[in-house]
């Protein structure tokens, strides 16, 4: 599957709160910081379809903020087993600019969150 790099936002401009998100070519990407630098992932709960991005960060997982599930930002995993991986994408940091590449194709239906 063929992918396109988009910038997101200048390193410096990161928010302090360690989250930020953006619409690349249909998908709903949240981008975290970490101890360990940054990580994109898609920002959709795989149980409950709504946006991560309005839940917290801690130990380098984020938690739906409808039900409690934890992801993982650097594997998508989901701690505890209990619903199916996100999707994780490539990011860089290119010229002070953080990029993330996004599929080519648009996403499916099961690929977004809804909008409540």
């Amino acid at each position: 599957m063929s992918e396109t790099w988009y910038p997101v936002i200048a390193e410096a401009d990161f928010p302090e709160d360690g989250k930020t998100t953006a619409i690349l070519n249909g998908w709903h990407v949240l981008v975290g910081k970490i101890e360990d630098g940054y990580h994109a992932i898609n920002d959709r709960c795989t149980h409950a379809a709504s946006h991560l991005s309005t839940g917290r960060i801690r130990r380098g997982a984020v938690m739906c903020p409808l039900h409690g599930a934890r992801f993982e930002l650097t594997s998508g995993r989901c701690l505890g087993g209990t619903y199916r991986d996100i999707r994780v994408f490539p990011l860089r940091i290119t010229d002070g600019q953080i990029e993330v590449a996004v599929p080519d194709a648009a996403p499916a239906m099961e690929e977004l969150p809804i909008e409540i």
